[in-house]
């Protein structure tokens, strides 16, 4: 018979002389509910798809794109989010930096933020490792290929996904819980959100590799899974991704409240734009723009969701990072005095270096030096007291 293929976009079952293997096409693809066959030939070779991928899947959306096309266009978008999680990166690292360096910014709204921070940085690695591990060889058998590195990427690419929608919702949850209490800096509550942060998804994974591992224990645990195992991930990101928009939309709604009290200290159109800042500006935070696909199957609408949620998905941590903290007067105002500090020191040492040597080299110096010399040299001191005993 003939051996399981990976033709580079799909693998193909191993099958029986004369057998003709019948398979959907990638998720990946726009037409997700056509078909691919393969017939395993006498000379126990496989034949071509038919139809063939352009045909069948219709990835080319109608126009003359080639196969070769549709590979340039998803590297391009590789480099894409590759050059936004890396932004992304060093603008979080950056940002975790200048909040535990200070004590200042040292209370319960900036330590959920550092948490969201991480949970990006885990993220943003994670998107990097498996692309290391199963994407950087281009000739890898993705049919034969189960290894445990592998699918340890994979289920740490996972859990980065998790921890970062659970930590987006606790920035929900804090704030809404600031609009509602006024005592919410009491340290039970960081611990309390610390732990939903990271135990939840914890909980999760625990449950999703334990069923991977008894249930669909194939390739390296990114194929096509089964009802009960996407489900597993899925639905909590799906709630999630639904209680942080409701959420959204009350904050928005108690933000239009308080404007409208205060209309008589200002213009309509001074509260609609500080109305439309606060709105932008909780946008990243809440990961409002995830809602826009959340309940779409996978295969729908997959260029635009490849611009929302992987493109502007990638450079998400370095637009919290660029608001909550570079942006923050606050941190700016602190960030000037820590350099002004700098700066005054290092002009006090270059001052007392410069007057030391001064004070080395100036020619009243030499003087009072050859003074010293000449009444304390044991020579001058004989030499005296002989010219004074020749005297008498």
């Amino acid at each position: 018979g003939c051996a399981r293929d990976w033709d580079g976009l799909t693998c193909w079952p191993r099958a029986t002389f004369g057998e003709v293997v019948k398979i959907p096409c990638p998720r990946f693809f726009e037409e997700f509910t056509s078909f691919l066959q393969r017939n395993c030939t006498q000379e126990e070779y496989w034949s071509e798809p038919f139809p063939p991928y352009t045909i069948a899947c219709g990835f080319d959306e109608g126009s003359s794109k080639g196969p070769e096309d549709q590979k340039s266009y998803y590297s391009a978008f590789w480099r894409v989010y590759t050059a936004g999680y890396a932004a992304s990166v060093t603008s979080l690292i950056t940002a975790l930096i200048v909040f535990a360096a200070f004590r200042k910014f040292h209370c319960t709204r900036n330590y959920i933020h550092m948490h969201l921070f991480v949970s990006f940085i885990l993220r943003a690695v994670a998107v990097f490792t498996k692309d290391a591990v199963l994407f950087a060889d281009e000739t890898m058998d993705h049919c034969l290929m189960s290894t445990v590195a592998c699918k340890a990427a994979v289920a740490f690419f996972q859990f980065s996904i998790l921890a970062n929608f659970f930590w987006l919702l606790i920035e929900g949850i804090y704030l809404q819980t600031l609009l509602l209490l006024t005592f919410v800096s009491n340290k039970k509550f960081v611990w309390w959100f610390i732990f939903t942060g990271w135990g939840a998804p914890t909980a999760v994974m625990f449950a999703w590799v334990l069923t991977r591992i008894h249930q669909q224990n194939t390739g390296c645990w990114d194929d096509d899974e089964n009802g009960v195992v996407l489900w597993i991930i899925k639905g909590p990101i799906l709630l999630t991704v639904l209680i942080n928009f409701i959420i959204f939309i009350n904050v928005i709604r108690i933000l239009v409240h308080k404007l409208k009290s205060q209309e008589g200290g200002g213009s309509h159109s001074s509260h609609f734009v500080r109305l439309a800042k606060s709105t932008l500006l909780l946008i990243p935070l809440f990961g409002v723009h995830y809602i826009v696909f959340a309940f779409f199957p996978e295969s729908t609408g997959l260029e635009a969701r490849l611009y929302i949620e992987l493109g502007l998905g990638s450079f998400q941590g370095f637009v919290v990072a660029l608001l909550y903290c570079f942006s923050n007067a606050e941190v700016q105002t602190e960030l000037k005095k820590q350099l002004c500090r700098w700066q005054h020191q290092e002009y006090l040492t270059f001052t007392h270096k410069h007057g030391a040597l001064s004070r080395e080299t100036s020619p009243v110096n030499y003087v009072t030096q050859f003074s010293l010399l000449d009444k304390i040299s044991p020579k001058r001191r004989s030499s005296v007291l002989q010219d004074g005993v020749t005297t008498v």
